[in-house]
């Protein structure tokens, strides 16, 4: 969109930092899963939210989407279990209040 004069507005510093940053906050946030259940070991969970805690404590909210994305890339990589109710469930497919873990022991 253009400004009066013809030429681009300026982006507010802040969003271009976070334009910019997106990538990095993924791979901090995917961090930050997997550090954390690693953390808690086998048979044990993480709320998505200390994940987001971790990265933004004043602001973790905002990031609960971004977490969850996180969440499902991991489990589609194998790398983490998605559990509702206690069971896993389908990275794709779910709904819901989760929690994050370790893979099952094969």
């Amino acid at each position: 969109m253009r400004g009066e004069s013809g030429s681009m507005p300026e982006e507010n510093p802040e969003n271009t930092l976070k334009r910019l940053s997106n990538g990095d906050l993924d791979a901090r946030l995917r961090a930050h899963i997997l550090t954390l259940s690693e953390t808690r070991g086998a048979g044990k969970t993480i709320c998505p939210s200390e994940a987001a805690r971790a990265e933004r404590p004043d602001d973790w909210n905002s990031l609960m989407k971004l977490v969850r994305r996180a969440a499902q890339a991991l489990a589609r990589e194998g790398l983490i279990t998605i559990y509702r109710k206690g069971k896993p469930v389908d990275p794709d497919n779910f709904k819901g209040v989760i929690r994050l873990g370790l893979p099952p022991a094969k």
